[in-house]
């Protein structure tokens, strides 16, 4: 009971990390007219501040020393901490810009993204299912370049920016929470000085009132961004250690979804047929991955079963030999010696 207590409270961690991610769309606006890089500089420096409390509240210190001697790490750390910045400020941007929907696509084919990863960097082999989404996907790009009469570059630059933040967050091998400490601690001092220059130049937002909004009120959404980048990641891993990947990973649609409905139906995004019809092919492309994925599951569950019964036979026969001999032995386990 406790475990399936454990299992339903990480599904519901997972549901609000991704549903906070989803409902982004309607927090950045909110910082206008702060321009995208204005905006990206805060949510760096506030990111830091965020998760420093957090740390200090659960006293979570002891892995920091033993990773400053291992400068592979650490380098690793900070070109993560590049990529994800690219990835933060082409997203602000592209809602900030009216681009919601295209923001929405770019984590819609971010799967598609990191499977090709696999083939071309980790030489993973794929199953007839995966090639067949990979396939439909590229389909589903060039739909999209016709119907935008562009690449769709936005969707495109946050698929492969968040697929090679992945890729480095997996070779670095750190906790959530660790990673994203280190990676806000790199952000940092760019960020801020950023952000001093700004002031310098009378170009900043933070301390100014904007659009008849009181100074207060502005600096005060401008350091809220920097929890509500942390407290995601804060569901997210607490519910990566209670559930299994393969409901974490169909978890991962909720967000681009409510990005798509909030495109749609709170800005107003057009969707002309051309995009219906690519968002289809990526929709067909993500039922294929699901569907492999959820058939792969079940095979190995009873694999997983059938190697548990046959190990399980074993004991039972060598106890029938022994012409039940066995007494004061736990079923299941090896016989006991005796004297």
């Amino acid at each position: 009971m406790n475990e399936e207590h454990d299992t339903g409270r990480g599904f519901w961690y997972g549901a609000a990390a991704y549903g906070m991610w989803g409902l982004f769309p309607l927090f950045w606006p909110l910082l206008e007219p702060a321009g995208a890089v204005d905006i990206l500089a805060n949510r760096m420096v506030w990111s830091l501040v965020a998760v420093v409390l957090m740390l200090l509240v659960q006293r979570r210190w002891a892995w920091i020393r033993p990773l400053l001697a291992q400068p592979r790490r650490l380098a690793l750390v900070a070109l993560a901490a590049a990529v994800v910045s690219v990835n933060w400020g082409v997203y602000i941007w592209g809602v900030n810009s009216g681009h919601v929907v295209e923001t929405s696509l770019g984590y819609f084919i971010n799967p598609l993204v990191t499977i090709a990863f696999g083939v071309l960097l980790l030489h993973e082999r794929l199953r007839r299912a995966q090639w067949a989404a990979v396939g439909i996907g590229v389909l589903a790009v060039v739909v999209l370049a016709v119907g935008y009469g562009r690449p769709p570059w936005i969707a495109l630059t946050l698929a492969f920016s968040f697929a090679t933040y992945g890729l480095l967050k997996k070779k670095v091998a750190l906790g959530g929470m660790e990673s994203f400490a280190l990676e806000s601690a790199a952000m940092f001092p760019f960020a801020l000085g950023f952000l001093v220059w700004l002031q310098l130049r009378g170009e900043g937002s933070f301390g100014h009132a904007v659009d008849g909004s009181s100074a207060w009120a502005h600096s005060g959404l401008l350091m809220v961004s920097g929890l509500i980048t942390a407290v995601p990641l804060l569901c997210f891993g607490a519910a990566a250690v209670r559930i299994p990947l393969t409901t974490l990973g169909l978890l991962q649609y909720l967000a681009p979804v409510f990005q798509f409905l909030i495109g749609i139906t709170v800005f107003h995004e057009s969707m002309p047929p051309a995009r219906w019809a690519g968002f289809a092919l990526v929709w067909a492309a993500l039922a294929v991955l699901t569907f492999d994925a959820l058939r792969r599951m079940r095979a190995d569950r009873a694999a997983l079963a059938a190697a548990a019964a046959a190990t399980a036979a074993v004991p039972a026969a060598g106890a029938a030999e022994t012409g039940g001999k066995t007494s004061g032995t736990i079923p299941g386990t090896a016989p006991a010696v005796t004297r």
